[in-house]
């Protein structure tokens, strides 16, 4: 097969992935949490799809990607290479928790194209073909984009109705709020109300106490006009 790499090309690139690939020494076996959409793991970190796990999306139309055990094969033998930091990771996308990963393997000018989920491997294709490789990974990130639509529309839709929870309970607190100024509202309201027929009661009592004052008035001033006059009676007149 005819190399579409110069040699020289093939060994800029190896200094490439001496440099940028530092940090796919191998990981601590440790178990780490999957990651949340959006993020994305160390590609040190990635491992075999359990076997328990849902079967693997199919690859894009036009891709021969070889039998199960062949593929299974080119999934260990890339997570090894990786934690051997053999690898130069030319390309990687991500769309959710979903990816797809073009690498270079610069000592046998060959390509391994990955598409995985969280922290696992589902496909793995390996070939010395560039256009090929590069075509299946076209593939693999269309089938990335398209398998993250559910899952980022339920983020999507799991953050609205967290902000519709935030916005309920402002509403209610606010509710309550109202609520109860307007029972302080009616309660004030109540008793002055109370105050004024209170009021309205005594300034009627008040009336009546005031027009039996100025009737016994009159009846003294009557009684001492009276009683004056016969007092003065026989007494001459005042000029």
């Amino acid at each position: 097969m005819k190399y579409s790499l110069s040699l020289r090309r093939v060994a800029l690139l190896a200094m490439a992935g001496a440099s940028l690939h530092g940090a796919l020494a191998l990981a601590q076996e440790s178990e780490a949490t999957v990651p949340v959409v959006g993020t994305r793991p160390a590609m040190s970190a990635l491992t075999a799809q359990p076997a328990t796990s849902a079967p693997a999306p199919q690859a894009a139309s036009g891709v021969v990607a070889g039998n199960d055990a062949d593929v299974q094969g080119y999934v260990a033998e890339l997570i090894q290479m990786i934690h051997d930091a053999k690898l130069v990771e030319l390309r990687t996308t991500y769309n959710g928790s979903f990816g797809a990963s073009l690498f270079f393997h610069p000592d046998e000018v060959t390509y391994y194209v990955a598409l995985f989920q969280d922290r696992h491997f589902w496909r793995v294709i390996k070939s010395q073909d560039e256009a090929r490789a590069e075509a299946i990974y076209a593939g693999f990130v269309q089938q990335t984009s398209q398998l993250a639509e559910i899952e980022i529309h339920r983020t999507q839709l799991q953050a609205q109705n967290a902000f519709l929870d935030r916005v309920i309970a402002s509403s209610a607190d606010r509710a309550r709020r109202l609520q109860a100024d307007l029972e302080v509202a009616r309660t004030q309201q109540a008793q002055v109300s109370d105050r004024q027929r209170q009021m309205q009661a005594e300034a009627v009592a008040l009336r009546v106490e005031k027009e039996k004052a100025q009737a016994q008035l009159r009846d003294l001033q009557r009684q001492v006009q009276m009683l004056q006059r016969q007092n003065e009676a026989g007494l001459p007149a005042t000029k």
